[in-house]
């Protein structure tokens, strides 16, 4: 089986877009790590920072995580403080989860964290390719999402 150029092109796509977004993950990750904390973890606090409780089916999706990666990242948050599992009133089928006061306290360190280390990746970038690559990259999610 011969590849042809225009496969070969997309296979470079694919391999381009991975290659950065394990780039901006590992850095992400190490500058969490140094706070105590997980790319995951941060990401289910930061949207549970609303106060409102969600299903986990939710907060799966925002995370980009699957159900059972989100149990067991869940489960650890659980055993560290962090988040609180409750039955929802209206639907007693349903569990929610909400921040607790330590996730909410541990949220502002985080989030500084990963603010500081998108800075060093847009310095790294240059401000206008950043915004560009944004601006394509959210444009490219609405198109074949």
């Amino acid at each position: 089986m011969t590849t042809t150029p225009a496969a070969v092109s997309e296979l470079d796509l694919a391999r381009a877009l991975t290659l950065v977004e394990r780039s901006v993950v590992q850095r992400l990750g190490e500058a969490l790590k140094a706070e105590g904390a997980t790319l995951e973890e941060w990401r289910v606090l930061s949207f549970l920072a609303d106060d409102t409780g969600h299903a986990m089916a939710e907060v799966a999706e925002f995370a980009l995580l699957t159900a059972p990666t989100l149990t067991k990242v869940v489960d650890r948050m659980v055993s560290l403080g962090l988040v609180l599992r409750r039955v929802d009133d209206t639907d007693r089928r349903r569990v929610l989860v909400f921040a607790s006061e330590r996730g909410n306290e541990a949220l502002p360190r985080w989030t500084a964290a990963v603010e500081r280390e998108k800075e060093h990746i847009v310095t790294a970038l240059g401000t206008e390719e950043t915004a560009l690559l944004r601006t394509l990259l959210q444009r490219a999610s609405r198109r074949l999402g």
